[in-house]
């Protein structure tokens, strides 16, 4: 009778166990769905040629969604609007994107050779595959360092950014650790634009980033200022430079700060380049 009630005991923790996994398993879901990596059908057994916009993969001007994906993420990280992104992609609800889908990331009609060619899913060279032989270019001397940053290069789409906060520096940019500057400040201090936009994502949809504003000032820049305690503006809303639009807090940070990024092409540069000297 004892041996029968411990084994009784052991299948009821056993099947807890798995129930509680399940459970688990749901609450921690990425995202975006991710129905596996397979080059032709996922593991649910969906075909990843019938995936909205495949056959698109690979283009110029075309991105692959990844696991973990937001159409926020992949349109800051390509200087897009998420908005015009499902737009431009036809999605017919664009909180809900699907591993392997493939978006729009450049507008229609633009000339897709000026486009990004850096990583992160943006527009990348064909590479020859097979017994040809590679073309070969004389190497370029690398570049001498330098103690101070380069100062950015002058163009059509050129923006005089202001200083975002008042704040002293606490971190500065490093393309691996920080995407760009740590200001400090207390908490209600004042958030401004650093230039002339348009809001194309007000929200705490971007995980790292807390309460996050990012501003669109052309076709090359943007401008993302992060852990706000409150928002001032909402999307699609054009701005002012030195508008107030968000108040300085903590969200998603250990410390109160904002955390301020200058993007060209989607890309993060170190806002030394842009901003004028204190």
């Amino acid at each position: 009778m004892l041996v029968s009630r411990s084994l009784g005991a052991l299948g009821t923790a056993v099947l807890a166990g798995v129930i509680l996994a399940g459970c688990s398993t749901q609450a921690n879901r990425a995202p975006v769905e991710d129905r596996g990596q397979s080059s032709s059908s996922t593991s649910s057994g969906v075909d990843v040629k019938s995936l909205p916009g495949a056959e698109n993969a690979g283009k110029p001007g075309y991105y692959t969604i990844k696991p973990g994906d937001t159409l926020i993420k992949v349109g800051l990280e390509h200087g897009q609007s998420w908005k015009d992104i499902a737009r431009w992609s036809n999605l017919d609800n664009p909180n809900v994107i699907e591993v392997g889908q493939v978006v729009r990331v450049v507008p229609p009609g633009r000339d897709v050779a000026s486009a990004p060619s850096s990583g992160g899913g943006r527009v990348v060279a064909p590479v020859v595959v097979g017994g040809g032989t590679a073309a070969t270019s004389t190497p370029t001397p690398a570049p001498v360092p330098s103690s101070s940053p380069a100062p950015a290069a002058k163009g059509a789409d050129d923006v005089a950014f202001i200083w975002p906060a008042s704040g002293s520096l606490i971190a500065g940019f490093d393309e691996q650790r920080n995407k760009g500057y740590d200001i400090s400040g207390k908490a209600g201090d004042s958030v401004v634009a650093a230039a002339d936009g348009r809001v194309v994502y007000a929200g705490a949809g971007l995980r790292g980033y807390g309460n996050l504003i990012i501003l669109k000032h052309n076709n090359t820049y943007l401008t993302a200022y992060a852990h706000n305690q409150s928002l001032m503006v909402k999307e699609d809303q054009s701005v002012k430079k030195g508008q107030k639009i968000a108040e300085m807090g903590s969200t998603d940070a250990d410390r109160v700060k904002l955390h301020f990024e200058v993007r060209r092409q989607g890309k993060p540069v170190d806002p030394s380049r842009y901003l004028p000297s204190r």
